[in-house]
């Protein structure tokens, strides 16, 4: 593999890493608990990158990347209610928040970070398809794991296990916060590409975290059968 190809997977395992894309995965994985929505994500958002990439997608990015905002904070939105109510559940038919691939379509069009532009950059120095391949397949590598691991924890919270039920609460109040923040610095226009990284680095490490603690094995209360014996017969 060249080296820019190497690079265009790197570039997008540390696109996988961005806030945005937490805040989305997570956000939607707590209103459509499946394991797959990560994946979908990536798939939506690499096919958009891909596209800018040839130079076929500019028009369609300009006329739906102001959706990108609004819909993140539809997503905290959504995730907030969900955490004032939580006995109410947002059914899985509702629009594009709960729509894995066209909210990572929306995201990429809406969000250009400092990755993503590095990759569109670097697509003039190899084939720009595969460099959009190259560069979904590591962001989708990040995504899926995050997704995954979202699911596992929410299924287990819908379940009734109250470690996992505690740490759901507390990753919809990250998904609540950073839903907003992004969604409004996008709209103020303020530029958040310096601690992008740094920020979305430090919220894997901690929304990681708290999903292995909320998996660590608790304890069992299992329920003792007294087994009567029969007295053996006396020769």
């Amino acid at each position: 593999m060249s080296p820019a190809l190497l690079l265009g997977f790197a570039l997008g395992l540390r696109h996988g890493t961005d806030p945005d894309h937490l805040a989305a995965i997570d956000g939607l994985t707590r209103l459509r608990p499946k394991p797959t929505n990560g994946i979908y994500f990536a798939i939506g958002h690499g096919l958009i990158v891909t596209l800018l990439a040839v130079g076929i997608g500019k028009i369609l990015a300009e006329r739906f990347a102001f959706l990108g905002p609004w819909i993140l904070i539809a997503v905290g939105t959504a995730n907030l209610w969900r955490l004032l109510r939580p006995s109410r559940a947002v059914a899985p038919s509702r629009p594009i928040v709960v729509q894995p691939l066209l909210l990572g379509m929306v995201l990429a069009a809406g969000f250009e970070t400092s990755s993503q532009l590095s990759a569109l950059i670097l697509a003039g120095e190899t084939k720009a398809w595969l460099l959009g391949i190259v560069f979904s397949l590591g962001m989708t590598a990040v995504d899926g794991i995050d997704g995954l691991l979202a699911a596992a924890t929410q299924n287990s919270a819908d379940r009734g296990q109250q470690r996992a039920a505690t740490a759901s609460r507390i990753l919809g109040g990250i998904v609540v916060l950073l839903s907003f923040a992004l969604g409004a610095a996008e709209l103020a226009g303020i530029d958040l590409d310096r601690v992008a990284l740094p920020t979305g680095l430090l919220l894997f490490a901690v929304v990681v975290g708290i999903r292995i603690w909320a998996r660590a094995s608790t304890p069992v209360h299992r329920s003792v059968v007294c087994v009567s014996q029969v007295p053996a017969d006396i020769a």
